[in-house]
């Protein structure tokens, strides 16, 4: 075995408890929009400006883009203290998450100035652009096209799966830039903003009757040369960077937190037996998948890639919150007629649980980039 787990130590700048007191007091401000199962999706503009307002969004850019100059690992304990909360934060969370980091490093000073300072304010939200019909995962295999003219570039193609797009304000896309290039050559990243000429949305509307997913047409659509990100022709590198920033955070177990935690309210002082072992059991697993998540945090805060470390923090997480409601449900009567928050919770983590393991990489693509790391193929 060439690689395991190894655990690096969490240590934040400053006084993370009074970090967190700041978190809560103002969440006890915005008490009704809290409780909200699988936040990290839910869009609530108010609530964004207001955390924007607060300090809260863009706390890793520097003051001069709109930003707060504060540590990731600062912005880490703010975050999970939102998803915990079960805050509604799906507006403005891939702009913070990854797109604005990606700006900041790779943009020109046009995206820059035009992107960065509104969404620290938390009133410009951004969608990401990967997935395509047969380029799934598989993103090497992406065939939406970008081409250079005297005009600028002009894309064509199509994304899918494409969460809050119809929300947001920019898509960061992974477009085929070369002509004649394969696989993870030729790929550059593009910033296209939702409203140009030529950009379609169509809805996918789950089984809930619930609209995240969108698919994206581009026809024939016109960028200023401004709108590349980065390099020409390394979009691929950038674009898996960004993957681990995607797929180790606390997002990937705290989906379903909100009803572990209205199941400690309804098992009381004296919970029965079996209800006992279950909260035990769920808050052993939850503590030991937020160590990983918080030791590939530090790494990722000292410049490491812990592309290994994220997959299984991804893997493990989202198997964790996927069975968190059906394993209420094995113990917890709830029959349709009963609304109380362990009946209103679990039914609906029940219908959006099959979800988890789709968004950042599917499980099997997520396992074969550990099973690569470790040596194990």
């Amino acid at each position: 075995m060439q690689q395991s787990f190894s655990i690096f130590p969490f240590n934040p700048p400053g006084d993370s408890a009074a970090l967190r007191a700041d978190v809560r007091a103002f969440l006890s401000l915005h008490q009704a929009k809290l409780g909200v199962p699988n936040c990290w999706v839910v869009a609530d503009a108010e609530f964004s400006r207001a955390l924007g307002a607060a300090g809260f969004l863009g706390m890793v850019l520097p003051q001069s883009a709109g930003g707060h100059d504060r540590h990731p690992l600062e912005r880490y304990i703010v975050i999970e203290e939102l998803l915990a909360a079960g805050a509604p934060v799906g507006a403005h969370w891939i702009a913070d998450r990854q797109t604005a980091p990606l700006i900041l490093r790779y943009g020109s000073e046009e995206a820059k100035a035009r992107y960065l300072p509104p969404i620290c304010r938390g009133e410009l939200y951004t969608c990401i652009g990967l997935s395509e019909p047969g380029a799934g995962s598989d993103l090497a295999a992406v065939r939406s096209t970008a081409r250079l003219t005297t005009e600028g570039w002009r894309l064509s193609g199509q994304k899918i799966w494409t969460s809050g797009a119809h929300i947001s304000h920019v898509m960061l896309a992974l477009m085929r830039s070369e002509e004649g290039s394969e696989r993870g050559a030729g790929l550059s990243q593009f910033l296209i903003p939702m409203d140009a000429p030529g950009v379609t949305i169509r809805p996918i509307i789950d089984m809930a009757g619930e609209h995240h997913f969108n698919e994206v047409f581009f026809d024939d659509v016109l960028l200023p040369e401004w709108a590349l990100v980065g390099t020409r022709g390394a979009g691929w590198a950038q674009a898996t960077a960004e993957l681990a920033l995607e797929r180790s955070g606390p997002e990937r177990y705290l989906s379903s937190h909100v009803l572990m935690t209205a199941l400690i309210d309804f098992a009381g002082s004296e919970p029965e037996p079996r209800l006992r072992a279950l909260i035990g059991e769920l808050t052993a697993e939850l503590w030991t998948l937020r160590q990983m998540s918080l030791s590939t945090a530090a790494k990722l805060a000292a410049g490491e890639d812990p592309m290994v470390e994220a997959s299984m923090v991804k893997d493990l997480g989202n198997s964790f919150e996927q069975a968190l409601p059906q394993r209420v449900q094995a113990l917890v009567d709830c029959p349709s007629s009963r609304d109380d928050d362990v009946a209103r919770l679990m039914r609906a983590l029940l219908i959006a649980a099959p979800s988890f393991s789709l968004r950042g990489g599917t499980r099997e693509i997520i396992r074969g980039i550990i099973a690569r790391g470790l040596g194990l193929r």
